[in-house]
């Protein structure tokens, strides 16, 4: 027999190495992610705070900062620098138009981002949106900490179950519940909490 017939219809679990075991699984590993979350989410939460106190973002004249960013992009995009096509004719007729409203999410976004990193709550889910509105800046020309910024992110989606350890979702995530033990909160059983 072959090892191909032999593993035909098998189910291969290949064990994690111990460096993403501990990083990804380990809760000892919360106070590695607390201190990125917390340079991470003070970057989110500034970013934030200083346009939603300002009128060209969130107000009166809301709209006109990012009209002016997104005019800077697509100025990139004629010159043929550094934002792609796709991105350029997003930005001219989605994001343009409904500049006001673009404006409020990505204040208050870059804000709730912020908290929910600071605050340890629902970790993943606000790295995942940082990680969105970093990629964005990105495809529109701005490079500035993105890079920094999505990289971090995307390593906290990724330590996600461990990441708010020292936090909010010690107790929000066994609160609501993950995927994997939803059935058997059902049937009376308690997720481990710290």
């Amino acid at each position: 027999m072959t090892i191909k017939e032999e593993l035909r219809g098998k189910n291969i679990i290949i064990p994690e190495n111990p460096v993403s075991n501990f990083l990804f699984n380990n809760t000892r590993s919360g106070l590695l992610w607390l201190v990125v979350r917390l340079y991470l989410g003070y970057a989110w939460l500034d970013a934030g705070i200083h346009k939603v106190t300002n009128e060209k973002w969130v107000g009166s004249d809301a709209g006109a900062g990012l009209t002016g960013f997104v005019k800077g992009a697509l100025g990139k995009a004629a010159e043929g620098k550094d934002v792609t096509g796709w991105y350029a004719s997003f930005l001219e007729n989605t994001v343009l138009p409904n500049a006001k409203l673009f404006s409020y999410f990505v204040a208050f976004g870059e804000v709730l981002v912020g908290l929910g990193l600071i605050l340890g709550l629902l970790t993943g889910v606000a790295a995942f949106f940082g990680a969105f509105m970093n990629a964005s800046f990105l495809f529109a020309g701005t490079l500035s900490t993105n890079p920094l910024l999505f990289i971090l992110a995307t390593w906290i989606v990724l330590g996600w179950k461990v990441a708010g350890w020292y936090g909010l979702d010690r107790w929000a995530l066994s609160y609501l519940g993950t995927p994997w033990n939803f059935r058997n909160r059902n049937k009376g059983d308690q997720p481990i909490s710290g």
